[in-house]
């Protein structure tokens, strides 16, 4: 029997041992961070996610709410974490595909400080007006837009946000000017245009579709490319005008250099929790829309959206202070 080298025994042994090792994962509780304040839909996806993990994978999963700088302070945390697998990230298009493009100094890079595990959901992004507004879909919209030049007012929540962009977006491509009034926050700039202080608002339907259903707010589009399935009869901004597109995602990431076996053990965990009726049922009822995805795929959806909102950005000459 031929003699092995040392360098080929030890690599042989190691690659026979890795499976077993994580096998034994996770050896302590995780920590899944939310860089957004607690009662998002952020937040809401990453609890009922955790909840499930902590059922399959015997540890605790703990979320962990570490807002601010528009979610570059606990995506930092995750990017500069031992990647173990013991601190997660649920981010989001606007943490990885939108703030390195809208900041000229950010505290990790895009996609190359980070593993993707998952795509986890795409939430509805809307269309909203105050119901003293005398239109009753896109096109009376616009031609109201343009018969009162500077007179509608719409609200976000700050510069760089996905409800700023949004609205940026729509100007453009509808040939129109409304009015940026930023707040801090999205619940404010929720509230402000139910009391009538700002007329428009583009934002998750999680946040919007409440004050839709009692009366307060009302839809005229969905942001997406096609209808979502969960608003069937709510058009798409692109039947209008053809080609604008905002689509939301969440995702799962954890720090750079996971090793595979680990990445395809979480992988599998997530998607199964997703699986769960009572996580799907509760996720549609605010507009959330659960997907089920591999690694790869999370990869290739980062970097389109990295390439397309970065170009977006630039043409629209957005910044903000990092």
């Amino acid at each position: 029997m031929p003699k092995l080298s040392r360098r080929t025994f030890l690599a042989s042994t190691l690659a026979a041992a890795a499976p077993l090792a994580w096998a034994a994962y996770p050896e302590h509780p995780i920590t899944l961070i939310v860089p957004w304040a607690p009662g998002g839909s952020t937040d809401i996806l990453a609890r009922a996610i955790g909840e499930q993990l902590t059922r399959t994978l015997g540890q605790p999963v703990l979320v962990d709410n570490r807002a601010g700088a528009s979610g570059n302070i606990g995506s930092a945390m995750v990017a500069r974490a031992k990647p173990d697998g013991h601190t997660l990230l649920v981010g989001s298009m606007s943490t990885h595909a939108m703030n390195p493009a809208l900041m000229s100094s950010m505290p990790f890079r895009g996609s190359e400080d980070f593993t993707p595990i998952a795509l986890v959901a795409n939430v509805i992004n809307t269309m909203v007006v105050h119901p003293s507004l005398p239109v009753n879909n896109l096109r009376e919209f616009i031609a109201y837009a343009k018969a009162h030049p500077g007179k509608l007012a719409y609200a976000s929540a700050g510069p760089g946000s996905t409800n700023h962009l949004s609205a940026e977006m729509f100007n453009k491509a509808a040939g129109i000017q409304m009015l940026h009034v930023p707040y801090k926050g999205g619940a404010p700039a929720v509230m402000a245009t139910v009391a009538n202080e700002t007329q428009v608002l583009f934002s998750a339907g999680t946040q919007t579709l409440p004050h839709v259903k009692s009366g307060r707010l009302k839809l005229l589009a969905v942001t997406e490319p096609a209808r979502s399935k969960l608003l069937p009869d709510v058009p798409s901004v692109s039947e209008v005008l053809p080609g604008y597109e905002m689509s939301v995602w969440y995702a799962m990431f954890g720090p750079a250099g996971m090793p595979r076996d680990l990445v395809l053990k979480l992988n599998a965990e997530v998607n199964k929790a997703l699986a769960v009726p009572e996580v799907r049922s509760h996720m549609a009822a605010i507009g959330v829309d659960v997907v089920n995805s591999t690694p790869e795929q999370l990869a290739v959806k980062l970097k389109a959206d990295s390439e397309r909102y970065g170009k977006v950005i630039k043409d629209l000459d957005i910044k903000i202070d990092s």
